[in-house]
């Protein structure tokens, strides 16, 4: 399982060409861009050291751009610049020390990006820059507001659109879509503002473009003109259009020769269609994925994303939207198990309105009623999907059930559902545990003495709050964790500094006290496994310290694991492994 996926990601599509990302866990973690030649062969771009990712954001993004010649733009993880790499040369930098960019764009010779600069003091300033290929300096276009997404150049080359938002909102609260004149002038908004979240924009011409807006309630597709008029839904539905942008660079539609557009929708996972802008005809292609990354490219009528499905691996997928015919690029490498250990989840609702998927244990495995495991995602503004993950399938080929939650908050069912989080981080999110920890017992679907919890990050969160203000589990497993508020907002990364006003509310202590675990300590009497990576800027080190040494106090039983060299989200094979089986090894323990 450790070392069982190359996780690609970010494709590009030209001249029968494709490159695409891949993290490689047994090569510590690094990413490569690969590239398919339009005879089949492929190639890795980067050798060793070289690793093209961005930390704009610290989450990153897409982190490389394709030249009309070929060449690849990427950023380097060492250093942060951006380096130009020929087809068969050495990467030669853009860029100085001192920057990070994220979310490429090539067009008239240079790169567009966003450019995110930290100062000694700091503090972090962002703006859209455009940077010469063949040296020079970087050009501002647009700058002044917090933060910057999506840079996109009209067909004729006169206007730049961008979408942009200041704290304390996040991308998913309230965005503006500005367009700037390359010719000279001032920008104006053309869309959105304090409640409307607008996202990735693209060109339908020189005075249109495309857009994906919530004013609905919903992620949907809009069309609107280059000074806001004439704005219209072009399949108005109560599905998604788009995922939240946690990094930058998502492209959850892409544009035909036809006209028509290749889309995303639906809820929770999203599905891969066909958009007649003109009629609002949206049509599903009968493809073998229950999802897709919200990040599409098209090559004439050919469509590549990434595709999955429970019992497929996410694969770079190339359509041909003409006849409907697929081909996998590049499905995972690794061996997967006998399919038949390989549970497909049920999509299931618990007490009417809070959604997730269950993973039954294998049945060979199983005496009697099983054990449960609830699986909290991070975010906590994402959601849990049905891509295949091993993780699980580790665990249900034991004997033990997972339902991965969709707990209130979650994204994929729509704003109003969305927002239901909002002030409630720590009770909403908790109360929907709880209620899956006691639905399954109730329905003679687990054991009640033996379910556990587990989540990573904001997950983390969830698992030691529940913990703490419930009885109802067995144990919790949490990775890097979130334990106490007020050291949070004063240390994370900036793009979420301002996060927990809208989880929680401004501080205040006697809220915070009764919301975060590590205030709630002496309330917890089952046994903890927190894991932690001792790089991550996202969560600090002494979130899941602290709560460690405040349960070895109180003699509550706890295991803490520490690994170096590890950021948010453990990527080496080897940590991957040890992690695993100290958890598996903990639920033997609770489970007896």
């Amino acid at each position: 399982m450790a070392g069982s996926s190359v996780r690609p990601g970010w494709p590009v599509a030209m001249g029968g060409r494709v490159w695409w990302t891949e993290d490689r866990p047994d090569e510590g973690g690094r990413t490569v861009i690969v590239r398919r030649a339009a005879d089949g062969t492929r190639r890795d771009l980067l050798p060793a050291p070289w690793c093209a990712r961005t930390r704009v954001h610290e989450y990153g993004g897409r982190p490389y751009a394709v030249t009309p010649d070929g060449d690849v733009v990427f950023a380097n993880l060492k250093d942060q610049r951006l380096y130009l790499l020929a087809d068969g040369g050495e990467p030669r930098p853009l860029t100085d020390d001192g920057c990070r960019y994220a979310d490429l764009l090539v067009h008239d010779g240079q790169v567009w990006c966003v450019r995110e600069h930290h100062d000694e003091n700091g503090k972090v300033t962002r703006a859209v820059v455009a940077i010469p290929l063949d040296g020079g300096e970087p050009r501002v276009w647009a700058s002044g507001s917090d933060f910057y997404a999506s840079p996109t150049i009209s067909p004729d080359g006169w206007h730049l659109a961008y979408v942009c938002w200041n704290h304390p909102r996040m991308p998913w609260d309230g965005t503006e879509l500005r367009v700037v004149p390359l010719t000279g002038g001032p920008a104006w908004t053309v869309r959105g503002g304090h409640s409307e979240s607008v996202l990735a924009p693209s060109w339908k011409d020189d005075s249109r473009l495309y857009l994906v807006s919530d004013a609905s309630g919903w992620w949907n597709l809009y069309e609107i003109g280059l000074h806001g008029d004439g704005a219209r839904a072009l399949h108005p539905a109560e599905e998604e259009f788009t995922l939240p942008p946690w990094q930058l660079g998502g492209r959850p539609y892409a544009a035909l020769p036809d006209g028509r557009l290749a889309v995303l929708h639906g809820r929770g996972d999203l599905r891969l269609g066909l958009l007649d802008p003109g009629s609002g005809t949206l049509t599903d292609l009968d493809l073998p994925y229950t999802g897709w990354n919200a990040a599409l490219a098209a090559d004439g009528p050919r469509v590549v994303g990434i595709g999955y499905a429970a019992t497929t691996p996410r694969s770079v997928v190339a359509v041909d939207t003409a006849t409907g015919r697929h081909q996998e690029l590049r499905p995972d490498p690794a061996a997967l198990p006998d399919l038949a250990y390989l549970t497909v989840p049920e999509a299931v609702r618990i007490e009417g309105d809070v959604h997730g998927f269950l993973y039954p244990p294998h049945p060979s495995a199983v005496e009697g009623a099983p054990p449960y495991v609830i699986f909290v995602h991070g975010g906590p503004t994402a959601h849990a999907d049905t891509a295949l993950d091993l993780e699980k399938a580790f665990l249900t080929s034991r004997g033990i059930g997972v339902l991965d939650l969709n707990y209130g908050g979650s994204t994929g069912y729509g704003r109003a559902y969305r927002d239901r989080l909002k002030g409630q981080w720590g009770v909403v999110d908790v109360d929907d545990a709880v209620a899956a920890a006691e639905w399954l017992a109730a329905r003679g679907l687990a054991d009640p003495r033996r379910i556990a919890i587990r989540g990573s990050s904001s997950g983390g969160w969830t698992v030691m709050a529940a913990c703490c203000r419930s009885d109802v589990f067995a144990g919790g497993v949490s990775y890097y964790g979130i334990s106490a508020l007020a050291p949070l907002a004063a240390h994370t990364h900036d793009f979420e500094s301002r996060y927990v006003e809208w989880l929680v509310g401004p501080e205040d202590p006697q809220v915070y006290a009764s919301r975060e675990p590590l205030a709630l300590v002496d309330q917890i009497s089952c046994p903890m496994l927190l894991l932690q990576g001792l790089d991550d800027p996202v969560v600090p080190p002494e979130q899941s310290s602290a709560f460690a040494d405040a349960l070895a106090e109180r003699g509550v039983p706890c295991t803490y694991l520490a690994f170096e060299g590890e950021s948010h989200g453990f990527r080496r094979t080897e940590t991957r492994a040890a992690a695993l089986a100290a958890e598996l090894a903990f639920y033997q323990q609770i489970f007896s």
